[in-house]
């Protein structure tokens, strides 16, 4: 994600909407289950009160950022990327805080997006006689809490497909056989994307093929550990494989097999946690899926698979966000797509939307989305 890079004077109010959202960003993996929010508040041009949300300490931005100003927000204005929250449940709303601290002014990039609550953190400032403004640089707020958003009106995760290709749209030369394609850069801005995610979902085929480990390596700190999902229908995951080895309250196979049986047995003995889905056509029913990982809080749900199950997520229409990584070369006859779908769904097939590229080391990310997660709606924070 990005954000715009011509802000310079002081005074825009965009300026500090910027850094707002930047703050908001330090919450990555931290914030979970809630919503990731920054705070600012500015008097006479000068900042005096910053503050980001982290779960574990409870306090939400605004509350950090006001703490910091002290009797500076008397008559300052604050800045939020995201709506203040009127509600109480672990801790105390917002907007009675932001009345307290006497502030004179709200500027937001967007609404909450819950359709329950959305606006009344704005009414009851207005109400308070505190100037609102909302919908500055609305766009890259929303980026920022996408995941929530889906998860918090839908109780699915937001999934992002994420793959690394040629141009000639092939992810190895084979079937079974692990391809190195892409960059050290491009390996590394996929850790960055496996950091922001809650859950790592592949299937039983890639980790025969490649046998990974599928961790976050950024070394940065998150609140609960990268969940690590594999479908596989019929439990024939290696117990000498890297993911059992390492094992630790972190791996969460689906399978249709029965729980009772000796190889989910020696599965669970090795600290792996084993869920029945119901099947569909044959393959573990993706929905059903979801919606487990869902019930578990995984808000952000980072999809590395092969191309039957590539294929089988976007034909589903599952997926919301495209990640693909093309490197500067092709792979010719002989490989495996990116995705397995059958020829007639072309025609019907959305498009994506909201198109992004960006150069990646020698490699190129191009962004998509297949769905709009806010649309019309509006959301809570947990509080």
């Amino acid at each position: 994600m990005s954000t715009p890079s011509s802000i310079s004077p002081v005074a825009d109010h965009g300026y500090w909407i910027t850094e707002a959202i930047e703050l908001a960003r330090k919450g990555m993996a931290l914030a979970h289950p809630n919503p990731r929010v920054g705070a600012v508040v500015v008097r006479d041009g000068l900042k005096v009160g910053e503050g980001f949300h982290v779960y574990d300490q409870r306090d939400h931005a605004e509350i950090v950022a006001l703490r910091q100003a002290g009797e500076q927000a008397r008559g300052a204005t604050l800045y939020v990327n995201l709506e203040p929250c009127c509600t109480t449940g672990r801790t105390g709303p917002c907007t009675k805080a932001i009345i307290a601290a006497g502030v004179t002014r709200v500027y937001a990039a967007m609404d909450d997006p819950n359709p329950a609550v959305a606006g009344r953190g704005f009414d009851e400032l207005k109400h308070a006689g505190i100037e609102v403004h909302s919908g500055i640089y609305e766009k890259f707020a929303r980026e920022t809490n996408e995941d929530f958003a889906k998860w918090i009106r839908t109780g699915l995760p937001f999934v992002t497909l994420k793959s690394a290709v040629t141009l000639d749209g092939q992810i190895s030369s084979r079937a079974g056989k692990a391809t190195p394609i892409t960059s050290e850069a491009a390996r590394e801005a996929v850790q960055r994307a496996r950091h922001a995610a809650d859950a790592l979902l592949t299937g039983i085929g890639t980790v025969l093929a490649d046998d990974p480990l599928l961790t976050d390596r950024t070394g940065e700190p998150r609140r609960c550990r990268l969940l690590r999902v594999v479908l596989d229908s019929r439990l024939r995951l290696p117990l000498k494989s890297k993911l059992v080895k390492s094992a630790a309250n972190d791996l969460l196979v689906f399978t249709t097999q029965s729980l009772d049986s000796a190889k989910a047995r020696a599965l669970r003995r090795a600290g792996v946690e084993i869920a029945r889905v119901p099947a569909q056509r044959g393959h573990i029913h993706l929905k059903a899926v979801l919606r487990e990982l869902g019930k578990r809080e995984m808000l952000n749900l980072l999809l590395e698979a092969g191309a039957e199950l590539n294929g089988a997520a976007i034909e589903m229409g599952i997926v919301d966000k495209m990640m693909l990584f093309y490197a500067p070369k092709i792979m010719g006859t002989g490989g495996v797509p990116m995705a397995q779908i059958p020829s007639r769904l072309f025609a019907k097939a959305p498009a994506l939307t909201n198109l992004k590229l960006a150069a990646c080391g020698s490699d190129f990310l191009v962004e998509g989305y297949f769905h709009d997660v806010y649309g019309n709606h509006r959301a809570r924070r947990k509080n």
